[in-house]
Formats: C-alpha cells, structure tokens, sequence
C-alpha cells in the first residue's frame, strides 16, 4: 500500500469535514469551491507555511516533525486514533524488503491458556489482518457457528473477521445494527493499515473487498478512523436469539487482539450467553459445565 497515497487522501477527508465556521473563520459569502477548509486555510490553522502542507497532502514530503503533525492534528480536530494513524502514515519506518510477506502469526501458550479456561465465554484471538487465530468453542458458537471449529488452526483456512462481516450471509444476520459494525470493523482496519503499510496480504484483503463489496468501499473511501476496543452491539443469534453484548479487546505483545464477549450481569442477555455456553460444551465434556448450570440456576432462580 503507498502511504503516501494513503497520507494524502486521509488529510483531505479530514479537511473536507471541517467547515470555516467550524474553526472560527468568517465568511464574507464568497462562494467557495471546496466543501471544506482550503489548504490554506488550514496551514494557517496548523501554524504551517501553505506550500509545505501542500507538499505533504499531495505526498510529496514525508517523515514530518511530531510537532508539524500534532499541529496539524489539532486544526484538523482528530481524536487519539486518528492522531495515531496520522503519525504511521507520515513517519511509517522504512523496513527492508518491503512487499514480502509478513511471519505466519502464531498464538503464544499463554494467550491459548487464556482462550481455554474462559471456556464459558466467548473469546477469540484475532491477527492485524483480522485472520482468527484461536478461539474457544463458546466463541465460535457465537460469532461463526456455522465454520468448522478447527480453521483457526489451518492458517490457509482461517476465517477473516472484516471477510465475514461484508461477505457472510450469516454474520450479517448476527447483527441488528450492522452499518454501525461494518464502520467500527472498517475503522479498525484503516488503522491496521496505517500500522503495516508493507503488509501484502493485507493489502489484498483490501481490495478483494474493494471490488467485491460497495458498502466495505463506500465505507473505505471515507478514511474513518476508529479505535474500537469496547463495543456494544445488539445480536440476533440464531440458537438463542437476540441479546446485547459487550466486546472488549486486550492486546498482546504480539499485536493480536483477545476479544471478549460479555453481557450485563443478571440480564436476558448474560442468560442468553450462558444457554449458548451450555450447547457449545460437547456431550460428556463437564469442563466448565457446573460453572454455567450454577450461573443459569441463579439467573431462572431454580
């Protein structure tokens, strides 16, 4: 992916968002050319000379200051995940023999024991592509039931979580707001990008889904940027219907991501979570079993 494309085109969303009045310039009913604030107008902002913004717009200048960057940040307004994706795309080291592929992704023994004895919970481990590496059979009850159970452990095989949200007849079902999760899967895509510009799969992904999929390319073409380690999504699963569930993300030292799925406690949807534990335990496994059935007597009181 040429990050100075990228650079570019995500400094020009930003700056087409912001109206003068936005940033405190007055209008004297000029009609203007652009939606937004001119390159001008936001070097001025930025407390940069015009030609230098240009230059770094149009991606002819990299490698700008922290300062420079930060300046231009805060005139264009960003939040903490877009001013990090501003600093990968403008000072992305260099790395030696760029295009190759990346080392295979592996899950280390101690995210694996984690994944293990959260045996009631859904959990998976999920690559910076968004491959699933690892996850627990309460995790694939939840979010793929319908995939075989041991992909993950297939790399060639392994389902891709952004694939499945814009391509899965079954994950899109699983959602009943799924705009709102197609945005937050794609903004944390853009930030992967921003993060390995150098990624060839990656990079494939992208556009495979580009041309595949007019909603993930209406929605990249945005430049939206998003952090999503906590989200709350309504889901409609189809073994025991609908509840509303919290996905948070940990993040190793290996850059992979632990997402976790809960539901308030006490709630519909924390039983929900526990009947769909319960089906995903395999007859005559009782690993985890007491857990979830002491759990479900409370909730029904029984």
């Amino acid at each position: 992916m040429d990050r100075r494309r990228q650079l570019g085109e995500f400094l020009q969303a930003r700056r087409a968002r912001l109206r003068p009045e936005d940033v405190g310039l007055v209008r004297h009913g000029e009609r203007r050319r652009v939606p937004g604030l001119r390159r001008e107008e936001l070097a001025l902002l930025a407390g940069v000379s015009s030609s230098y913004y240009s230059r770094l717009e149009q991606g002819h200048s990299l490698n700008a200051s922290s300062e420079v960057l930060d300046a231009i940040a805060g005139a264009l307004g960003l939040d903490a995940a877009e001013r990090r994706h501003l600093h990968n795309l403008a000072n992305s080291p260099r790395r030696q023999g760029g295009g190759r592929r990346p080392a295979p992704e592996r899950v280390t023994p101690a995210v694996r024991q984690l994944v293990t004895a959260l045996a009631d919970i859904p959990v998976l481990v999920l690559g910076r592509r968004g491959d699933v590496l690892a996850w627990n059979r309460t995790g694939h009850a939840l979010y793929a039931g319908h995939l075989d159970p041991d992909s993950p452990n297939r790399p060639a095989a392994r389902p891709n979580m952004t694939w499945l949200v814009f391509s899965d007849a079954h994950t899109r079902e699983l959602y009943a707001d799924w705009q709102a999760k197609a945005k937050d899967v794609v903004g944390n895509l853009r930030l992967a990008a921003g993060h390995n510009p150098d990624d060839p799969l990656l990079a494939s992904l992208i556009g495979e889904l580009t041309v595949r999929s007019p909603q993930f390319s209406a929605m990249w073409s945005d430049h939206r940027v998003r952090a999503c380690d906590v989200g709350v999504y309504e889901m409609r699963h189809p073994l025991v219907g609908s509840m509303t569930v919290t996905q948070q993300t940990l993040h190793t030292e290996q850059g992979q991501k632990v997402v976790v799925a809960t539901a308030e406690s006490g709630s519909a949807s924390e039983h929900a979570l526990i009947l769909l534990a319960r089906t995903a335990i395999p007859t005559g496994d009782n690993s985890g079993v007491d857990s979830v059935a002491r759990k479900s007597a409370r909730l029904t009181g029984n």
